[in-house]
């Protein structure tokens, strides 16, 4: 899940850098001018390059342009380890789901992480339903009522395993620093299968990126 924390300084950098500062970190060393090339050995063939960050599914559109629409939320805020990420994710999801059962409400909508807040070892987050008109009474306990983010985003599209999100990520920065563009600070998953009941290692999530 490192990687999450590694997009999540990509997008903090970009807002120092719009501020005209620097963000605390080191800066890598000044390439060395390239060696004159060596000459090839017939009996030992010259080594494969690393492959470059890659989406999962190439035929799924990767940075896709998407607009976001605000939509009454039902949310449970939150904060978790990486290491527990997604059942931390899913047990709010079921509380919500709960809350919307015994309610009568009706979901308008993907079920969505919203992470706020990113360090090294956990995040925190408001795990969301969209739901089509806000409840009569106003819920009590950790369960509020709000609106979900809008405005200009990118959507990254995700197959497979929680786990393998990272791989997911890890392209993502690479496509916001090869296009340089300038990203909010916060990103959102939403989820085209439903991480409550669906098998965690066959996952279909929309990674959105919200653009300044």
């Amino acid at each position: 899940m490192f990687l999450r924390l590694a997009f999540a300084v990509a997008l903090a950098a970009a807002m120092f850098a719009a501020a005209g500062q620097q963000p605390a970190r080191a800066e890598s060393p000044a390439p060395a001018p390239p060696a004159a090339p060596a000459k090839p050995d017939a009996a030992q063939p010259a080594p494969a390059a690393p492959a470059p960050a890659t989406p999962p599914q190439s035929g799924d559109p990767f940075g896709e342009d998407a607009t976001l629409t605000a939509k009454p939320i039902v949310y449970l805020k939150g904060t978790g380890t990486w290491d527990n990420a997604f059942e931390t994710i899913t047990n709010s999801f079921k509380t919500l789901k709960a809350f919307i059962t015994k309610e009568g409400l009706k979901i308008d909508g993907q079920a969505m992480t919203i992470f706020t807040a990113t360090d090294d070892t956990g995040f925190s987050y408001q795990a969301a339903v969209p739901i089509a008109e806000a409840p009569k009474s106003p819920p009590r306990g950790d369960i509020s009522v709000g609106k979900s983010p809008e405005g200009r985003a990118l959507k990254f599209v995700h197959h497979g395993s929680y786990d393998e999100l990272d791989n997911t990520y890890e392209a993502i920065t690479n496509y916001l620093d090869e296009k340089r563009l300038e990203a909010q600070d916060m990103f959102i998953e939403q989820y085209e299968t439903d991480p409550v009941t669906s098998d965690g290692k066959k996952l279909t999530v929309d990674v959105l990126v919200l653009l300044k």
